[in-house]
């Protein structure tokens, strides 16, 4: 019985509580922030040395992460819509690591919306909880 508890305790890491709610957080801020066109706000969760996936390939680093999203959005509210993120489900992966799902949406002027589907790998840093790998579609 003892065995079990230990190999459980070993196998599903415990994230507190509190780590769930700051990664919640730095997340609604996120979405504030691309919202209020403010992309540093926006991209403060991200870790420096993050990696974001796309179909074409890697794109390494927040400041290629920020490029990229410059190229595609700009300071174009009609084009970058309002974002908004809802939690599907987290998975503690140690002490420091926690994967989060969720789906993205994107409400545009006009009425149109996007929305697709996102897994953060969440690190915490000495800031923070920080995205150090984001695969969104």
């Amino acid at each position: 019985m003892i065995a079990t508890m230990m190999l459980a305790a070993v196998t599903s890491p415990a994230v507190p509580a509190d780590a769930e709610t700051a990664i919640a957080a730095a997340l609604t801020d996120s979405a504030a922030g691309w919202s209020a066109g403010d992309m540093p706000r926006f991209l403060a969760i991200y870790a420096e040395d993050a990696v974001f996936v796309t179909k074409a390939g890697l794109v390494r680093g927040k400041a290629a992460i920020a490029a990229r999203y410059d190229r595609s959005y700009g300071k174009d509210a009609a084009k970058r819509g309002r974002l908004s993120f809802r939690i599907l489900g987290s998975r503690g992966i140690d002490a420091t690591h926690r994967m989060l799902w969720a789906q993205w949406r994107l409400d545009y002027p006009g009425g149109r919306q996007d929305a697709g589907v996102t897994s953060l790998l969440f690190e915490r840093q000495p800031a923070g909880w920080r995205i150090v790998s984001d695969h969104s579609s």
